[in-house]
């Protein structure tokens, strides 16, 4: 009750004054690989905004000279209001304690506690996974793989391996690899894992190079120049190289029957030949009536942006 003596008056509120705008909030992805560190700040979206990279000696480096490159590639972060950071990291990780357990060739990367060195750069959460299998976030948020719960992106060229979205999680068992590993012939060539016969041994720029310089084709002569020539010992070396690439994807397809395969890297210089040759053999080996018809796409995304994708697809799946 308002005492008589001292009526209650309304007093106005002062005129706002301009509000300035509020920046929008943006996602960081990484890339932590041998000899290379890549940051980059990605709106929500997917368009890059702003990147910076560092580089270290593979061989030689120690921990602190990881610690500098990654702060500063990390610079790329200044200013922006960050959700979160994704990165997307070389050799076997635990995405559980944000370790970087082993990398072949960088002793310094073993037991690396990326996530805690960028979580105390950025003071946002951090976390890492596999580049290989971060890759099927950056197609399932950015890509060729929005809408779907189930389908495989596969890393060509230098580096070989396949990330699985399955009923809309990414198949990320604790010590799972990206698939480069796997037998495809018992007898084969020896990996550099100390394994034989595995599918990075037949199904990489490696592989093509020996084999076309094997054919009379050239030295170091690249899968696009490969792919414009026309003549057989040319053809044969394309075919046998989608072949190649298309037996460890067979294998996906026999397990998780994923239905699309989005093809980064390398296959994009194959073109639309390249494409089919591996879709008409993932067809062919179709083992159910009932399973999808497989598919291949190939991505449109830049090679450097593919990992850096993925970290901001790894930020926007645990939003």
């Amino acid at each position: 009750m308002v005492h008589e003596r001292f009526p209650l008056r309304l007093v106005p509120e002062p005129a706002p004054g301009p509000v300035a705008p509020r920046s929008p909030r943006m996602l960081g992805g990484v890339e932590l690989v041998p000899g290379r560190v890549r940051a980059a700040v990605l709106s929500m979206s997917g368009a890059v905004v702003r990147r910076a990279e560092a580089s270290y000696d593979a061989t030689t480096a120690r921990p602190a000279d990881i610690d500098a490159a990654l702060a500063l590639a990390a610079g790329a972060f200044d200013g922006h209001d960050l959700v979160g950071v994704g990165v997307a990291a070389a050799g076997l990780v635990d995405p559980g304690t944000g370790l970087i357990n082993e990398v072949n060739d960088v002793p310094a990367l073993h037991g690396y506690p990326v996530t805690a060195r960028l979580g105390a750069l950025t003071g946002v959460p951090v976390r890492v996974e596999h580049r290989a299998r971060l890759q099927v976030l950056g197609d399932r948020w950015f890509g060729a793989g929005r809408g779907r719960r189930t389908f495989a992106s596969v890393s060509t060229g230098e580096v070989l391996g396949v990330g699985i979205l399955y009923d809309g999680e990414v198949l990320a068992p604790a010590g799972g690899r990206s698939g480069a590993h796997m037998t495809v012939a018992a007898s084969g060539d020896a990996c550099t894992c100390g394994g034989r016969g595995c599918w990075k041994t037949v199904a990489t720029t490696r592989w093509l190079r020996a084999r076309a310089c094997a054919a009379g084709l050239g030295d170091g002569v690249s899968l696009a120049a490969l792919v414009e020539r026309d003549d057989e010992a040319a053809r044969r070396t394309v075919a046998e190289y989608a072949e190649n690439v298309a037996l460890g994807l067979v294998n996906i397809q026999q397990l998780f029957a994923p239905g699309l395969f989005v093809l980064h890297g390398e296959a994009r210089e194959g073109g639309e030949r390249f494409r089919t040759l591996i879709e008409e053999r993932l067809r062919s080996d179709v083992a159910s009536a009932g399973a999808e018809l497989p598919q291949v796409s190939v991505s449109g995304a830049a090679v450097d942006d593919v990992a850096l994708l993925g970290g901001a697809g790894l930020v926007l799946s645990h939003l």
